[in-house]
């Protein structure tokens, strides 16, 4: 199978063609927030953070606090694409905050989410979520990726910090993922432990991948004593493996679960 690797501004995916239909395949998937690239060390260093994705043979990643022409403090890099061009992935980028530049001519400088894949993305959007006051704006960035004939949909997200703010955004995740058929990952840094209230409103719904692991706690990194990162699947994907890793290359730590998909419709059956 060719695919043509099209980049439009922030992202590389290819473009849609006529596939067989699918076969039942493993795909890693995993959820890590970044902290643009610093450590627990206070160093910026996005090699480590390329390091452990490939040490852990990710397939697909959502990566939360993704800095794209931010400031000093990333080396005004743009983190998802050097991220994607190391690890010779296909990415979508999105900016939930997009500033003018310092200076006239430079890029803007935006802060948000991305989502990196060794599949081909065939299609991504970014949906701004609902915010109360003059809170930071978040969104949830859908992609939809092709891996080995089957359409897998992948919801990557950073939640806000107050549970009413939370609950609303949970919400409208749910309704904006139930556009779409077949199977789905909702991942990310939702900042909500599980017993939150908002949080029930996803367990209704979907597959936790972590339910029976009692070690999920992800933050803070150098002793993690909550858990606010996730991965959650459609109940027509099968949870194969569930990890936490413990790396220090950000302040939160990476999860990883291995979802098996099963042979089910022809690739391109519609926008399914």
């Amino acid at each position: 199978m060719i695919f043509t690797l099209t980049s439009l501004g922030n992202s590389a995916f290819a473009e849609e063609q006529e596939f067989p239909r699918g076969e039942t395949v493993d795909v890693k998937v995993m959820s890590y927030n970044i902290h643009h690239g610093v450590g627990e060390d206070g160093v910026l260093d996005l090699e480590r953070i390329a390091q452990m994705i490939e040490g852990a043979n990710a397939e697909i990643i959502g990566l939360q606090e993704v800095d794209n022409h931010w400031s000093s403090r990333s080396d005004l890099q743009d983190q998802a694409k050097r991220l994607a061009d190391r690890l010779g992935m296909f990415y979508t980028y999105a900016a939930n905050l997009d500033l003018e530049p310092i200076k006239p001519g430079e890029p803007r400088r935006q802060y948000g989410t991305a989502i990196l894949s060794k599949y081909p993305i065939l299609k991504s959007e970014n949906h701004p979520l609902t915010k109360i006051g003059n809170t930071e704006q978040r969104g949830l960035l859908e992609a939809v990726i092709n891996v080995k004939g089957n359409h897998l949909h992948v919801y990557n997200t950073h939640l806000a910090l107050t549970s009413a703010e939370r609950h609303i955004q949970i919400e409208e995740i749910i309704n904006i993922a139930a556009k779409s058929e077949g199977p789905k990952v909702i991942l990310g840094d939702l900042n909500a432990t599980p017993e939150s209230n908002e949080m029930q409103l996803l367990y209704s719904n979907y597959q936790d991948t972590f339910a029976g692991e009692n070690k999920a706690n992800t933050y803070p990194a150098a002793n993690p004593a909550k858990r606010i990162d996730y991965i959650f699947c459609s109940t027509n994907l099968e949870i194969k493996e569930a990890k936490v890793i413990n790396t220090l290359a950000s302040d939160h730590l990476p999860i990883l679960t291995e979802l098996v998909l099963e042979r089910n419709e022809p690739f391109n059956n519609g926008n399914k």
